[in-house]
């Protein structure tokens, strides 16, 4: 998957700078993508848009037993 054009974006609530954290680009259409702010050159996970909002909203609502 071409992420070029990507604008990633790290999660204001992040320790440490946003240094150990992941970064999620969603500006791109059709792909949500995810990489690790540790390493931005190597691999990303894409999902597709109503994927990556079912597991924000899963997670918000503390399925995975994380609450915000």
């Amino acid at each position: 998957m071409d992420l070029t054009g990507a604008v990633w974006r790290t999660s204001t609530r992040s320790g440490n700078g946003g240094s150990t954290c992941v970064e999620v680009a969603t500006n791109l259409p059709q792909v949500v993508g995810v990489r690790d702010s540790k390493d931005r050159g190597g691999p990303a996970l894409t999902f597709a848009p109503a994927a990556w909002a079912g597991f924000v909203a899963a997670t918000r609502a503390g399925t995975f037993g994380v609450r915000q």
